[in-house]
C-alpha cells in the first residue's frame, strides 16, 4: 500500500475517533476525562468545552481531508497534536493517574503529530517533483 494511502486511513482514523470523542462529551453518554482524579459535573459546563473543542478539531481536519488539502491538513493535525499534550499536562499538574497522562494523552498526541509529520513530508515531495526549482530552470535555459 502507497504511504499517501496509509497517511489517509490515519488521518481519517484521527478525524473519526475525534468526531466520537467530541460528540461523546456533549451528548450525554457518561463520559470522564482520562487520568483526572476527579471529573467535574455536568452542571460546570466542562463536558460542553472539551466536547465543543474536540467537534471543532474533527470538523476541521475532516473537511481538509475530504477536500484532498493534504499540506493543510498536516499542518492542522501538528497544531491539533498540541490540544492532547495539554490534556496529558492537565493530568499530571492535577495528580492524576501518570500511566494515563502517557499513555492515553502522550501518545494520542504521538500519534496525530506524527501523522502530521508524515503528511508534510508526503505532501512536500510532491511539490518537489511537480515544481522544479528556479535554479532548475535557469539551468535549462
Amino acid at each position: 500500500m502507497p504511504p499517501s494511502k496509509i497517511n489517509t486511513v490515519l488521518a481519517a482514523a484521527i478525524v473519526l475517533f475525534t468526531l466520537y470523542l467530541g460528540l461523546s462529551f456533549v451528548l450525554p453518554l457518561g463520559t470522564s476525562f482520562p487520568g483526572l482524579p476527579t471529573w467535574p459535573s455536568d452542571d460546570t459546563g466542562f463536558p460542553i468545552v472539551k466536547g465543543s473543542r474536540e467537534i471543532a478539531m474533527g470538523l476541521a481536519m475532516g473537511i481538509l481531508l475530504v477536500t484532498g488539502h493534504r499540506r493543510a491538513l498536516g499542518w492542522v493535525l501538528l497544531m491539533t497534536a498540541i490540544a492532547p499534550f495539554g490534556d496529558m499536562v492537565n493530568v499530571l499538574a492535577h495528580h492524576g493517574s501518570t500511566a494515563a497522562a502517557f499513555g492515553v494523552h502522550g501518545l494520542t498526541s504521538a500519534l496525530i503529530a506524527i501523522t502530521g509529520l508524515l503528511i508534510l513530508r508526503e505532501t512536500g515531495k510532491a511539490r518537489e517533483t511537480a515544481a522544479p526549482s528556479p535554479a532548475a530552470q535557469l539551468a535549462r535555459g
